[in-house]
């Protein structure tokens, strides 16, 4: 229950949350950013942990004009290590259970439908997708153990990871980084967090709109 109060107050306030967690335990935060980063990319069962919102914070932590409470040039490196073990954890899975997910209508929250629409969608527009589909919650979730059960060549696909780990992490992180110096950012940052997730997940609106225009 702790936990759960503790991932809802992340996807609340993550700079508050933080703060208070560095706080509290030090250099573990590095662990807990780890672990969460690892989760929500790692763990197809795990989509909807706060991800582009926890790397703002964290880089907004990292500036100087709020304590340099973060090593900027630490975390960049520490979770893009953790993105692309959980993406790697993710595609094998995916490549694993291919045929058992293909053998069903539905697991879970996927279905063979997805599957089969998304496995299009990646020879359509080739290993990009992989990129793009970091910057949409859930979506960055889904992809690797889709693209693991489907029909993407792995050196293909850890070219297009490593590539989509190095910009989303280090992107958002340094948005953060750099605006912490912000005035009406550190006053508004509730605001900031909830247009960083509207931008997010917009290209998911459109795309479910088309498909149902469709």
């Amino acid at each position: 229950m702790e936990v759960l109060q503790f991932v809802l107050q992340l996807f609340r306030d993550p700079l508050t949350t933080l703060t208070q967690f560095i706080q509290e335990n030090g250099a573990l935060t590095y662990g807990l950013l780890f672990l969460i980063v690892f989760v929500e990319t790692g763990l197809v069962v795990m989509p909807l942990l706060p991800g582009d919102s926890l790397l703002f914070a964290v880089g907004v932590l990292a500036a100087p004009a709020t304590g340099g409470k973060i090593d900027i040039t630490f975390v960049i490196p520490l979770l893009i290590g953790a993105a692309l073990l959980g993406d790697n954890l993710n595609y094998f899975v995916g490549k694993y259970f291919s045929g058992y997910v293909k053998s069903k209508d539905k697991i879970l929250f996927l279905k063979r439908e997805h599957i089969a629409k998304t496995e299009a969608f990646y020879e359509k527009n080739g290993g990009p997708t992989v990129i793009m589909a970091r910057f949409v919650p859930i979506v960055r979730t889904v992809a690797p153990f889709v693209a693991g059960a489907g029909s993407m060549k792995y050196p293909k696909y850890i070219t297009f990871c490593i590539l989509g780990a190095v910009v989303w992490v280090s992107l958002i992180t340094l948005v953060g980084y750099f605006l912490g110096n912000n005035e009406w950012v550190k006053h508004n940052f509730e605001k900031v967090v909830f247009g960083i997730v509207g931008i997010s997940v917009l290209p998911m609106i459109i795309g479910f709109i088309k498909s149902k225009l469709k």
